[in-house]
């Protein structure tokens, strides 16, 4: 399989090739990816102790809280959410800063079987939203007073397979 851009927009498509005779090309399965739009959907930030929080040197104890969400739009149309919150302690009592945006794409995807649209829609999806996600909590901190927020890359295909493998072993638990 080898992902290519297709002509005329922006996105992917995938080809697997079968050479055993032209039938068996002109009748591939023909994989595509289109971005059709990519858009802030929500974004906040609070500094609770604020301006208390800037009178005191910390080391913030940042977390962060990571969630996708997908919503059909039918023909192959799908809404995909990356919800990113990042809430940095100055202690296990105070909050310094709790920031969250919520970045969307629209993505219409055709010629895949249903698993590999789950994958596209896991990992593909919001590993392309990720940057622009990033970008906006690191504006939302940089006005609120603190210093740059710098998330590091975020390996969507690793959190892919452990959701694949906590489901398989949710669906086990309840044969058994």
């Amino acid at each position: 399989m080898a992902w290519a851009e297709p002509a005329g927009g922006q996105g992917l498509s995938m080809s697997e090739n079968d050479n055993s005779d032209a039938a068996g090309q002109a009748n591939r399965n023909e994989a595509a990816v289109r971005i059709e739009r990519l858009y802030l959907k929500d974004a906040s930030f609070e500094s609770p102790g604020s301006p208390a929080v800037f009178t005191e040197s910390f080391q913030p104890q940042n977390q962060v809280d990571i969630n996708t969400s997908v919503n059909s739009q039918g023909e192959g149309r799908h809404e995909v959410v990356l919800a990113v919150t990042v809430t940095a302690r100055r202690d296990e009592d105070r909050v310094a800063f709790i920031a969250e945006a919520q970045y969307a794409g629209l993505f219409t995807i055709t010629g895949v079987s249903e698993e590999q649209l789950r994958q596209v829609l896991g990992v593909f999806c919001p590993t392309t939203l990720f940057p622009y996600v990033r970008e906006c909590l690191d504006g939302l901190v940089v006005k609120g007073g603190f210093p740059a927020l710098q998330l590091a890359p975020i390996n969507f295909d690793v959190l892919y397979a452990q959701a694949m493998q906590q489901q398989a072993q949710q669906s086990q638990d309840v044969k058994h």
